[in-house]
């Protein structure tokens, strides 16, 4: 079925523009066939001889065949006072040999005059050129429209003039560009119908996120008429972003019932997501609409109880449509709903019957208010509730005695972990060094802990984070520490709080250890 709003990915391009963001020509590979198997319509892949990586990234993408998607190259018009046979960017678009080029040209009298320095009758032969010549090559053309919306404003007749220029030239699409992203929705919506009641080719949409209206925008210009809307995964651009369209792929599905990319793609949606940020080696958005893991986050008590009863009370959709699924958070704002089903994602057999639900609420209550959190302390937690539910449980081991230095000497700083854990009958002493007394701890205690249960060899930390609870009192400030560590086969988090940051990251470190212990 032809889609009724084709989905042009730029993060390959626009997208790679943004702050600490770099690909590798692998990187891009890569998501280019994740976005090919997501069923995206179009994959922008870089500017031709630009940069050696965009280079080689074309001649490699030549020998991949691509299911879903068409390639772009993209590019400028030609240079002013150049003939369009003559233009060397030009020429590299051709010989990227991809199906679709995309050029853009400007449409504000301002940037014609300030940055090109040319005639307006020189820009618009320079549209009309480049797009009939790519044309002349059998390429499909999709006409960027830079600065389209400010320009119109500016001068709406001659942005007009630009647009027509790149139509009667021939371009397969004629897409408008908040290139600033400054615009708001009425204005957008009123320029777009302008431009489809003007033009007789497709008319497209991209944006930009500067004062946090990207998708917004989008959805005006569809909602409109446009068909075709650009956009980048995760909403990764310059300055604040583009369009982000793990945003604008569900609610074109969703919300507008517009068919678009495959309705099975949904589904993959969040793992599209998680994807490109593990290839772009960033961490992922939780706060996410639609993808993050708070997007079906509930806290309150009185949310999560009607939640239990009716989903769609606090949910605009069902998680699971876009790969996403319902988070429980316990906190002292939870309620005994949260505290059952919380209680049941991690595995424990209790309903609101238990008798020991109440003593388990009072007691994440108490803990919360001396400092402790659970969001990101899951294991912590299932070890509280266990703890109160089994009233025989014995910890499996108990630390001691510790002791932690650091000595320096002309070189190097050596920071030192003594640890005694008894188990059972059982004590063993170990002495470990680290890269800072957490690190030798971890060392020691591992160490000391694995001669009895040799599976804790292959735990490790993967994260630990220190937030100052109380900045009033200084160097005093309670403490509280986060740790995820994993086994390789999962990954869990701990939390311990303490004046004292050594004992606070024991603690943590102490749940750790006991939590990979347990059998379920």
């Amino acid at each position: 079925m032809k889609p009724q709003v084709e989905i042009y990915d730029t993060t390959l391009r626009d997208g790679s523009q943004g702050e600490g963001i770099n690909f590798s020509v692998a990187d891009k590979l890569r998501i280019a066939e994740k976005l090919d198997s997501f069923g995206v319509h179009y994959i922008e892949g870089g500017w031709p001889g630009s940069n050696p990586k965009d280079i080689e990234f074309f001649a490699q993408a030549k020998k991949k065949k691509f299911k879903n998607a068409r390639l772009a190259a993209f590019g400028s018009t030609r240079k002013k006072g150049v003939p369009v046979e003559q233009d060397d960017q030009v020429r590299l678009l051709i010989e990227a040999e991809t199906p679709v080029v995309t050029i853009y040209g400007k449409t504000s009298l301002l940037h014609v005059k300030e940055v090109l320095r040319c005639t307006p009758e020189e820009n618009l032969a320079m549209i009309g050129d480049t797009v009939r010549h790519l044309k002349d090559h059998g390429k499909f053309v999709i006409y960027d429209a830079e600065h389209a919306f400010d320009g119109y404003k500016l001068n709406a007749e001659y942005a007009l003039d630009t647009w027509r220029a790149a139509e009667k030239a021939g371009a397969d699409f004629v897409v408008l560009c908040d290139t600033n992203g400054g615009c708001l929705p009425g204005e957008i919506t009123a320029i777009t119908k302008t431009a489809l009641g003007k033009l007789n080719c497709k008319i497209g949409i991209h944006t930009h996120d500067d004062i946090g209206l990207g998708v917004a925008n989008a959805l005006a210009a569809l909602e409109c008429g446009a068909v075709h809307v650009q956009g980048t995964i995760n909403g990764y651009g310059e300055r604040t972003g583009n369009c982000n369209l793990t945003s604008v792929i569900p609610c074109v599905a969703l919300k507008m019932k517009k068919t678009s990319v495959p309705p099975k793609s949904l589904a993959k949606l969040k793992e599209l997501s998680l994807f490109v940020d593990e290839v772009a080696n960033l961490r992922h958005n939780s706060r996410q609409p639609w993808v993050g893991a708070a997007a079906f986050a509930h806290k309150g008590g009185a949310h999560v109880n009607a939640v239990q009863k009716l989903a769609s009370s606090y949910e605009h959709i069902d998680p699971s449509l876009v790969g996403n699924q319902r988070n429980i958070l316990i906190s002292d704002l939870s309620g005994r709903s949260n505290i059952v089903i919380k209680a049941q994602e991690l595995g424990f057999k209790i309903t609101n019957e238990t008798l020991e639900l109440k003593a388990i609420l009072n007691r994440i209550k108490e803990l919360e208010h001396q400092g402790y959190e659970y969001e990101a302390a899951e294991a912590s937690m299932a070890l509280l509730i266990r703890g109160i539910l089994d009233h025989r449980t014995e910890p499996k081991f108990v630390v001691e005695q510790y002791h932690v230095s650091m000595r320096r000497d002309a070189k190097q700083s050596i920071c030192e972990a003594t640890v005694r854990v008894r188990v059972g009958r059982t004590a063993h002493n170990e002495v470990a060094e680290g890269d800072g007394p957490v690190n030798a701890l971890d060392s020691a205690l591992r160490s000391a802990l694995a001669k009895s249960f040799p599976k804790l060899k292959k735990v490790t930390l993967t994260d630990y984070k220190v937030r100052i609870l109380d900045g009033v009192a200084g160097t005093a400030a309670k403490t509280r520490v986060l740790i995820q560590s994993t086994d390789n086969r999962r990954e869990w988090g701990t939390v311990g709080v303490s004046e004292n940051i050594i004992e606070a990251s024991l603690e943590a470190l102490v749940d750790s250890m006991e939590f990979a212990l347990l059998k379920k």
